[in-house]
């Protein structure tokens, strides 16, 4: 930085220009501390100029966040590829700019806009004010806001986009990831999140309205204006009345011996899930104590993902071996995940994967809908749904009772715009999930939902119950009627992009250029199929059915002896996840 006449750099640091030598730098420079009206961000980009961390201010302030498979997210903190106040009201801004393009009745119909409870003291940074934010760049335009006045699972946004017919929702939210990130997940009018092209398109009006418009950083208009208006109530209570479409054992439910211990993972879910279980006839599960109240910190978890498993499940499973209670039900922070364990007969317990939850969900609700569907309806109406990095269990349950099975790419969005075509055309979807561990049961929401999902593994363990089958148990026994299907699903931590880059792109052109591995060790390799390029061995075009996906890294190996295991970029996180899985005819099983 040039030495200033005035001499005081403190006092000049807003006075440009900088010389870093860099002049894209030194615009982002000038720009970001002339639009920062939130004084520790301002200051955390103040501290990185006077002390010439040029390197770390170029990652901060040169690039943007780019919609990943749950819309943006990143660590919160100074920088224009981070998640702060200045990128929140730049965000909402290009979203005002595309939405208004796309809807002329957009001030008449409304934006919902929910948030969970993360935070960040040092950025003065929480997902509360950031949702407030987000309402007052609208409210500034003078459209209606529907801001939920409380924390809320994240289904409740895209439910409460359908239910208030608003054009679009936004929900403020980094789910599962660790402390530091936060995110802006945004859903369409149609209630699923946002899929190509509007994606682009909003990037776009982004890069066109960088600049904060008079009246955007005026929160106090979420306490002033008469457009805005809380949902809370209407939404829980509609809500909680859909969710007695999939409920089918109501008084079997009141009756149960079976005792539940549900942890929110510090996070939304604790009132949400206790309502739930009320509105199926349940006692309220027992709440881990530790982990039923809204911490940002997390800290009784090393992270907050419930997919980690028995480490991160501890404090539930030591409190339902306390209380005799033999199943745990854990939902991740921001309610849309559920991660389910039951107490073995030798003392063990037994965490599902996400694959395994699915066989047992994906029988129940077809089991249930046999049993309660009238006379005309025909199976061949039905479907289930899973992304192609998932199980194919569902396939194998689909072919055997004569039902319809799909996939999609992987991310609910995909997952929730098919169900909306699905609904649309006459067809009735009984369940869908991902991997890891999103489920959706029935079609009021069109994400996936940890509320629903937790309430309806409840009745179905309390149904078994009534026979003496586990919920173990009964997942041998779906096995054995459909084919065993045994996957390994984990992920490797990559923080460098251009590795992760050279590891695909080795894979492409192996022995040669633009030739894949014909074998993994020993295991010759059948045919291959890369999301990335478009490519399928597999089809007589050569061409992919999934579409192209060249943001993202996706590539399937298909072995000669029926394994199949695809490698793939985490849309979320830092992590290069691979799923593998072995299927059996029923008859090999």
């Amino acid at each position: 930085m040039a030495e200033n006449a005035e001499g005081d750099l403190n006092s000049n640091l807003l006075h440009a220009p900088y010389h870093t030598g860099d002049p894209q730098l030194d615009t982002a420079i000038g720009q970001w501390l002339r639009w920062d009206k939130n004084p520790k961000t301002k200051e955390q980009i103040e501290n990185l100029l006077r002390n010439g961390m040029n390197k770390e201010l170029r990652d901060r302030l040169c690039c943007r966040m780019t919609f990943g498979t749950a819309g943006l997210r990143s660590a919160m903190g100074a920088g224009f590829c981070y998640i702060n106040d200045l990128t929140v009201i730049q965000s909402t801004q290009g979203m005002y700019k595309y939405l208004e393009r796309c809807f002329s009745n957009f001030k008449q119909r409304g934006f919902v806009v929910g948030y969970d409870t993360r935070g960040q003291v040092t950025s003065s940074c929480s997902s509360q004010r950031l949702a407030k934010l987000t309402a007052a760049v609208l409210l500034a335009k003078d459209v209606p806001v529907y801001l939920f006045s409380r924390y809320v699972p994240t289904p409740f946004v895209p439910y409460a986009v359908q239910e208030l017919k608003a054009v679009a929702g936004v929900m403020i939210t980094a789910s599962h990831n660790r402390k530091e990130d936060n995110g802006y997940k945004v859903y369409w009018e149609n209630g699923a999140q946002i899929t190509s092209p509007h994606d682009k398109e909003i990037l776009k009006c982004i890069e066109e309205c960088v600049e904060p418009w008079n009246g955007s950083w005026n929160d106090n208009l979420v306490d002033t204006s008469p457009l805005k208006r809380d949902p809370l109530q209407d939404i829980c209570r509609r809500y909680m009345e859909d969710l007695k479409k999939i409920c089918f054992y109501r008084e079997l439910n009141s009756k149960t011996t079976l005792k539940f211990v549900h942890t929110s993972f510090h996070g939304v879910g604790h009132d949400y899930v206790q309502l739930a279980f009320q509105v199926f006839g349940f006692k309220p599960p027992i709440p881990v104590p530790e982990q039923k109240d809204p911490d940002p910190d997390f800290s009784t978890v090393k992270c907050p993902n419930p997919e980690e498993g028995e480490s991160v499940l501890e404090l539930s499973l030591r409190l339902a071996e306390k209380e005799n209670a033999r199943i745990v039900l854990a939902t991740d922070p921001d309610a849309d995940r559920l991660a389910v364990a039951e107490l073995q007969e030798n003392g063990d317990w037994k965490v599902f994967t996400g694959n395994e939850l699915a066989a047992l969900f994906g029988w129940w609700m077809f089991d249930c809908w046999k049993k309660n569907k009238s006379r005309n309806t025909d199976v061949k109406n039905i479907y289930m749904l899973a992304t192609t990095v998932s199980s194919k269990i569902l396939k194998a349950i689909a072919l055997k009772e004569g039902f319809h099975f799909e996939e999609t790419l992987p991310g609910f969005k995909w997952i929730g715009s098919r169900i909306k075509d699905l609904l649309e055309n006459g067809k009735e979807v009984l369940f869908a999930f991902e991997e890891s561990i999103g489920f959706l049961c029935g079609t009021s929401v069109l994400d996936k939902d940890g509320v629903s999902a937790a309430v309806v593994v409840a009745e179905m363990a309390s149904y078994l119950e009534t026979m003496n089958i586990t919920l173990k148990q009964q997942l041998i026994k779906v096995y054995e009627k459909y084919g065993y299907h045994i996957s390994k699903t984990s992920y490797f931590l990559c923080y460098d992009p251009t590795t992760i880059k050279s590891i695909f792109e080795r894979l492409r052109n192996f022995d040669s250029p633009k030739e894949y591995p014909k074998f993994c060790g020993t295991f010759a390799i059948l045919h291959i199929r890369d999301v990335t390029t478009g490519y399928d061995s597999s089809q007589p075009n050569k061409k992919s059915v999934l579409p192209v996906s060249k943001n993202s890294q996706m590539i399937t190996f298909s072995f000669q002896n029926g394994c199949v295991a695809t490698l793939r970029t985490s849309g979320t996180e830092p992590k290069i996840k691979y799923y593998a899985e072995m299927c059996a005819s029923p008859d090999q099983s």
